[in-house]
């Protein structure tokens, strides 16, 4: 009765169900009559509570899911199907070649997908805390384009929940202007599991933002990128990151314009982003000496 009683009250919270004359004292007086009986000679408090927390977490989870909108699940199921087929393609350790490799060790190596087509993924130590990297991706993501020379602007056109964004990404001219104007628009996914960071993303459609006038609408998908502490160097960060970009334009899908264009954006992005985080590393210090941001 008690587990009935406290759904009621839970329900008690709508709009529709505060009307109810007496709804809230019959409440009150019913959880007050049940914890009478149950310290007189019930089971052990415990268990109870232990029932009453259980089921309070699952209301609490289906109340939320109540909150989102059949467009927003559906964006919410998209963000998580991204990081899914991002991370089985990474999982797969079959079928990759070696594009570039530096004498520091990053390296850039491609393969074909079925239903995907050609990706690349590019493996780079990044000489900062996974914390610093997070921030500027994910807590900063409309900043992007002041330090990625290869995103002009970027946008959150939607929230939901705590890790899913809908965002329009306008890119910079690359390539001798080989590509003219694209933009994207993409929903990503941002999750933590242990000390590892997850940002996945792949196209989808946005009724806000339609296509714009003298801008092809590119398509990423599905994208990642994996953060963690370097073993042995947590001052460090292991990131890998998974590209899958079509440009739109006819004979560059896995030809070598398209390859070039591809490659350049993902062996540049780390590094910058490092030297948008020692910029800022330097700032953040110059502050205590009264020499920080103006």
């Amino acid at each position: 009765m008690l587990l009935a009683t406290f759904k009621l009250c839970a329900g008690s919270s709508y709009r529709h169900m505060r009307n109810m004359k007496g709804l809230r004292q019959q409440a009150v007086m019913a959880i007050g009559q049940e914890l009478n009986r149950r310290a007189l000679g019930g089971p052990n408090p415990s268990t109870w509570i232990s029932q009453v927390r259980r089921r309070s977490s699952l209301l609490g989870s289906r109340l939320e899911e109540t909150l989102y909108s059949d467009q927003e699940l559906a964006y919410l199921q998209q963000g998580e199907e991204a990081m899914q087929k991002a991370l089985g393609i990474l999982s797969n350790q079959e079928g990759w070649k070696k594009e570039t490799q530096q004498d520091n060790g990053d390296k850039v190596m491609s393969k074909v997908v079925p239903d995907v087509g050609k990706v690349f993924q590019l493996e780079v130590v990044v000489d900062q805390p996974m914390e610093r990297l997070y921030e500027e991706l994910v807590e900063r993501m409309e900043a992007m384009g002041e330090w990625n020379p290869n995103v002009k602007e970027i946008k959150v056109l939607q929230k939901i929940g705590k890790d899913t964004f809908i965002t329009h990404e306008m890119a910079a001219e690359a390539a001798g202007n080989l590509v003219g104007p694209r933009d994207f628009v993409s929903v990503r996914c941002a999750k933590r599991r242990g000390s590892t960071c997850v940002l996945a993303g792949m196209a989808t459609d946005f009724g806000n933002m339609p296509e714009q006038k003298g801008v092809i609408r590119a398509e990423h998908g599905p994208t990642c990128m994996v953060l963690h502490p370097l073993a042995g160097s947590p001052s460090k960060t292991k990131l890998t990151w998974l590209l899958s970009i079509d440009l739109k334009v006819k004979g560059m899908r896995g030809g070598s314009g398209g390859q070039v264009v591809v490659r350049k954006t993902g062996s540049s992005h780390p590094h910058h982003a490092t030297e948008r985080i020692l910029f800022y590393s330097d700032r953040i210090t110059g502050c205590k000496t009264g020499k920080g941001l103006e």
